[in-house]
């Protein structure tokens, strides 16, 4: 059958059975106080010449019992989504950190720290360490998007994406890097123009390809030393890390949970994505250059790495009119992860919430219920 008429069968009857059972913890509908909206209104395949439609997208054939994801195809999946990950070069077994600057900011102290990655030099970060707590305190590891840095998920009062405030208060520990052609980091890579951020991040991408590894490993890599880096620090449990990004943050909260599982519980925000859609609406120039791991469609879509993070706690975020994540992956999404959870018995685990007429934006609402996600699942003492 063409894949078109199938997909588009599909997510047809994932609507009407979305509606006859009104799972409503599962998938949730909201309409925000206010949204700029987005213009995500195209049709599927409307775009997409006939060759393209014909690819042999992958399907991901959900376990019919929670034995036969664990013992037979769960670490099968993790060993070639690592594998398309490509050669990544071994942590640093002896960290070289420090803290350079501490600042009392009231409720918090706030420090500037950095290290080597042993590969391209140093990883600059941030730390938020809230006052009048009981220690170790949970850890919210906030990602930011693309073209942000460190300062925009932290400090920056400009920037939608401030979460580490608000976090803070709440007694949580947090902490964010900048990522590679982010922040302190732009202008240290194969392009060293400071205004050629694009430049930058397409000169990593095809400098790590000639090494046989992917930029966005290499990214998930960073992400990992910082999780080495916060087991050293006496403020943070280690046993309850959590992680939370928006756009391109997103994405590399899900990643970073399918790949380490020292990320207990995760809330993503405008990038709940599943490939073959994103194809289908003529999308993919939505994304940057970093976003693209080689061989994943020769094996599953995105599903497959989201089942990675199952039974711990997800909650995804998501505008309908948002062409970066489009509804209808979202919805396949929604109806694949809900039946992986109820395998493990914690449909409660997971939560989709769909903000009607937004596009890729952070809502007020949506931080809301991100601090009440991690105060359900990863609780100050």
């Amino acid at each position: 059958m063409h894949y078109r008429m199938k997909l588009g069968a599909k997510v047809l009857l994932v609507l009407v059975f979305a509606l006859m059972t009104r799972e409503a913890v599962t998938q949730i509908r909201k309409t925000p106080n206010s949204s700029k909206g987005g213009r995500e209104h195209s049709q599927l395949w409307e775009k997409v010449p006939a060759p393209i439609q014909n690819y042999p997208f992958p399907e991901f054939p959900i376990p019919l019992t929670l034995e036969e994801w664990k013992k037979d195809r769960r670490d099968s999946v993790r060993q070639k989504v690592v594998q398309c990950l490509g050669e990544i070069p071994p942590r640093p077994a002896n960290l070289q950190s420090k803290v350079v600057r501490s600042e009392d900011r009231g409720t918090y102290v706030l420090e500037r720290f950095e290290f080597d990655n042993e590969v391209d030099g140093t990883v600059t970060g941030y730390l938020m360490l809230p006052k009048n707590t009981r220690k170790p305190a949970p850890t919210i590891v906030a990602l930011h998007g693309h073209g942000s840095s460190k300062e925009s998920v932290t400090i920056d009062d400009k920037s939608s994406q401030k979460v580490g405030e608000l976090l803070v208060k709440k007694g949580y520990v947090v902490a964010a890097i900048d990522s590679y052609f982010c922040g302190e980091r732009l202008g240290t890579g194969p392009a060293t123009d400071l205004d050629d951020r694009r430049g930058e991040e397409h000169s990593y991408f095809k400098l790590h390809l000639w090494f046989g590894r992917t930029l966005w490993g290499m990214m998930l890599r960073d992400e990992q030393i910082l999780l080495d880096y916060l087991e050293t620090r006496p403020e943070v449990d280690a046993n309850r890390i959590g992680a939370t990004g928006m756009s391109m943050g997103c994405t590399r909260s899900w990643w970073l949970a399918a790949v380490d599982e020292r990320i207990k519980a995760l809330v993503g925000i405008a990038c709940f994505t599943r490939y073959t859609e994103l194809i289908a609406h003529g999308n993919l120039r939505m994304h940057g250059m970093y976003y693209f791991v080689p061989g994943i469609l020769k094996y599953f879509d995105s599903e497959a790495i989201y089942s990675l993070v199952t039974p711990r706690p997800m909650l995804m975020l998501s505008g309908d009119e948002d062409g970066g994540a489009p509804t209808s992956g979202i919805i396949t999404l929604e109806e694949i992860l809900g039946k992986m959870y109820k395998l493990y018995g914690a449909p409660e685990h997971f939560r989709s919430i769909l903000y009607s007429n937004t596009g890729h934006e952070y809502l007020p609402e949506m931080k809301e219920e991100m601090v009440n996600w991690f105060e359900k699942h990863l609780p100050v003492q």
